[in-house]
């Protein structure tokens, strides 16, 4: 297997980083669009994150890789399984990283029905897709926005439902499709459909470094990772170990991340004020929010969460004209977030009560989903 170019080995682009890192504490996200010229390290990233991730609980020989301590979301193959065993033998694995081809087909994403063999024989049997290959895992689309609309349209559903079903001829089979969605491209090759844009949960543009100081650091690593790949990442190997820790211990602490009223009145107020439409991007603040304080080892969301999520939600879909600035600063954020905490707003004497039982009705949402 080649070796993969050390996560924290990439200079700068620490905004992409912490997208894909965010991303990997709560998959729930929902994905995250790199848009950027090329050799931006947009693939390097996304690879070496799947690297580092860290290991995960499977059921023994599920094509699907279906987590054994949540039985509500297994394949149907593991829940016939289930019927006749008493406890289904577990395992562990690394994290898949999938890379998938411009060219793929909507059966070769979604996996395939074998319907003559169901008609003359009475077999259900599924051919796996893409789909499964990366549950609990990372799909990375370069160049997402020359794939097939409808494809996306079905990446991008299923990274949102965490599900893939597939029915043919009154046939039904299901699997989960749980996993960190990552799409670049190049918007001088073409942007996505509005209606796409708006469906990846994250954004980020990204450009060269400029800073002759840290191109040159760019060079020095590259070169060094060429000569002796197994060398570099040696030298790397404990901030990596220090990352993963970090990302594991998020994951186990992002669901008991706590908000209050007052965090979503800010949260409305910030989109409303911006003009954003629909709702989903509140969504995104929110559980964006959450992972990053869990990333960072607290159990309450402040502001600062806030504007580092809007950071990353918001500028694929702030309406802008041709003398607005592209983004806003995470400072302007911000600032803008306290300006807006400082109006009139309801009262949040029962703040928590209000954060847990929204806690609760959004948990109780996801998992319908």
């Amino acid at each position: 297997m080649p070796s993969i170019f050390p996560f924290t080995a990439i200079v700068g682009q620490d905004r992409m980083k912490r997208a894909l890192i965010l991303n990997a504490v709560d998959t729930r996200i929902g994905g995250v669009l790199i848009r950027g010229e090329r050799g931006t390290a947009k693939s390097t990233a996304s690879r070496s994150l799947a690297a580092l991730l860290p290991h995960v609980k499977v059921v023994q020989d599920c094509r699907f890789g279906c987590d054994p301590d949540k039985p509500a979301t297994w394949c149907t193959e593991c829940k016939e399984r289930a019927a006749t065993m008493k406890k289904l033998p577990e395992t562990e694995r690394a994290t898949s990283f999938i890379n998938l081809p411009v060219s793929a087909t909507e059966d070769r994403v979604v996996g395939t029905l074998d319907i003559e063999k169901a008609i003359q024989k009475g077999e259900r049997h599924f051919e796996p897709g893409v789909l499964a290959a990366a549950n609990r895992g990372l799909l990375y689309i370069d160049e997402v926005n020359l794939l097939d609309d409808h494809v996306v349209d079905i990446l991008l559903d299923s990274a949102a439902m965490g599900v893939n079903t597939v029915e043919r001829e009154g046939i039904s089979f299901a699997h989960p499709a749980r996993f960190i969605l990552v799409g670049t491209m190049n918007p001088e090759e073409g942007d996505l459909r509005p209606q796409l844009l708006d469906r990846f949960a994250l954004s980020v543009e990204i450009t060269g470094i400029r800073e002759a100081r840290d191109r040159m650091t760019i060079m020095e690593r590259n070169i060094a990772f060429e000569k002796d790949p197994e060398a570099f990442r040696q030298k790397w190997q404990t901030k990596e170990d220090e990352l993963s820790q970090q990302i594991a211990r998020a994951r186990d602490l992002v669901d008991q991340v706590k908000y209050t009223t007052r965090d979503l009145l800010s949260i409305a107020a910030l989109t409303a004020s911006l003009n954003v439409d629909g709702h989903r991007a509140d969504m995104v603040i929110l559980k964006t929010a959450r992972a990053q304080a869990a990333f960072e080892g607290r159990a309450q969301i402040n502001d600062h969460d806030i504007a580092l999520a809007a950071e990353l939600t918001l500028p694929h879909r702030i309406k802008r004209t041709p003398f607005q600035q592209s983004e806003m600063t995470t400072e302007q954020l911000q600032e803008r977030i306290e300006q807006l905490a400082g109006q009139p707003m309801p009262s949040d004497e029962d703040g928590d009560d209000d954060s847990e039982n929204q806690k609760s009705e959004g948990e109780n949402e996801e998992k319908k989903t």
